[in-house]
């Protein structure tokens, strides 16, 4: 890569970086105090429209029920949906999309499998 063209990508990277980081001296928004919820109530919908367009072939019980104990503890289980199926792993990979398109960070998340 030519020095200008490298330069060039380097300073468009080091402006994204500046415009979507925090200023010193600048407060970060705070959450609601209810953001645990809220991101509850939105990826039980996610959820809930995934299973509505996707089915449930190709789910396990033991995936199902997990993550119904998931939701039913007000999304506080963290790592305990082990998605194994081509169709689990499908259905985890786009509710990890569609959470953090809804401002949910990955932690969030309940999938983890244990270490065998």
């Amino acid at each position: 890569m030519p020095f200008a063209s490298r330069r060039s990508t380097v300073a468009l990277f080091g402006a994204a970086l500046l415009a979507t980081s925090a200023l010193p001296g600048q407060a970060q928004p705070k959450p609601p105090e209810n953001w645990p919820a809220i991101k509850c109530e939105r990826y039980t919908k996610a959820y809930g429209d995934a299973l509505s367009k996707l089915g449930r072939k190709g789910l396990g019980q033991e995936f199902l029920d997990s993550h119904e104990a998931f939701l039913a503890s007000g999304c506080s289980i963290k790592g305990e949906v082990c998605p194994r199926s081509a169709e689990e792993l499908n259905l985890a990979n786009i509710m990890v999309v569609m959470g953090m398109n809804q401002g949910m960070a990955s932690t969030f998340m309940p999938f983890a499998c244990p270490k065998r």
